[in-house]
């Protein structure tokens, strides 16, 4: 491998994984990325996007597969940052988020089994190619992991306020092996997904807009960088300070 530093991530296709994979591609870094769907169309030619590998981390099986072709495309190399960025939300069949009175419970382990599980199994399974880079794993959680939010059910909520829980978890394990481990915790982003419901929520946020996916990504940039080098166990709001109300 010829790139000097080497950077995994998942949930690639589109919104903060999209910016992000743009990020670290702008600093010359390497990016294995996986989604459940291909390349998109306009990213093709992008050399960013070399090993783009579609995966379900949602399912055991096609996780494992994910590990296994990495490991053996870096045949030996380290890894310098792992992004845990895929995640769901899904609804009801009447359209409503997964909450604690409403949808099936198998829906409830869709969603842990992809946000909540995958980072971990992912963790372990590139644990020695990160402790050879000395490198860094940031997790992808939520402003909704920490108070109610009208457009995150309970599934979802729970899932990233467990994965807030495990970050700091890992930080204290993952330190023996020389690998940080934090996690970013974003509010109200401008992606393909957010609609006109979301506009009276800019009202909570004092910095009185929506954040930009290239304003995430560059706090998970950072986090990976050495500047960084003695953060761990940290999660960082990029909120425009609606966390604070």
């Amino acid at each position: 491998m010829t790139a000097r530093f080497t950077l995994i991530l998942t949930g690639a296709s589109r919104g903060i994984g999209h910016a992000t994979v743009k990020r670290f591609g702008a600093a010359g870094w390497q990016t294995f990325t996986c989604s459940r769907e291909d390349v998109p169309a306009e990213c093709r030619r992008d050399p960013n996007w070399a090993h783009h590998i579609i995966a379900d981390l949602g399912d055991a099986a096609s996780r494992e597969n994910f590990i296994a072709e990495v490991t053996r495309r870096l045949d030996g190399a380290p890894i310098h940052a792992l992004v845990n960025n895929a995640g769901i939300s899904p609804k009801t069949p009447y359209k409503e988020r997964l909450g604690c009175l409403h949808g099936d419970l198998d829906g409830w382990r869709e969603v842990f089994e992809l946000n909540f599980f995958a980072p971990i199994v992912l963790a372990r399974g590139f644990a020695e190619a990160l402790a050879r880079g000395k490198g860094a794993i940031v997790n992808l959680t939520s402003i909704a992991g920490h108070a109610i939010h009208p457009f995150a059910g309970s599934a979802y909520s729970t899932s990233k306020a467990a994965l807030s829980a495990l970050t700091r978890e890992m930080a204290a394990e993952f330190a023996a092996l020389g690998v940080r481990v934090n996690a970013v915790a974003p509010g109200e982003i401008e992606t393909e997904m957010v609609s006109a419901d979301y506009e009276p929520l800019i009202t909570r946020i004092p910095m009185h807009r929506m954040g930009t996916t290239d304003e995430v990504a560059g706090v998970i940039f950072q986090l990976c960088n050495a500047d960084f080098g003695y953060v761990t166990g940290a999660e960082i709001f990029v909120t425009g300070g609606q966390h604070l109300l």
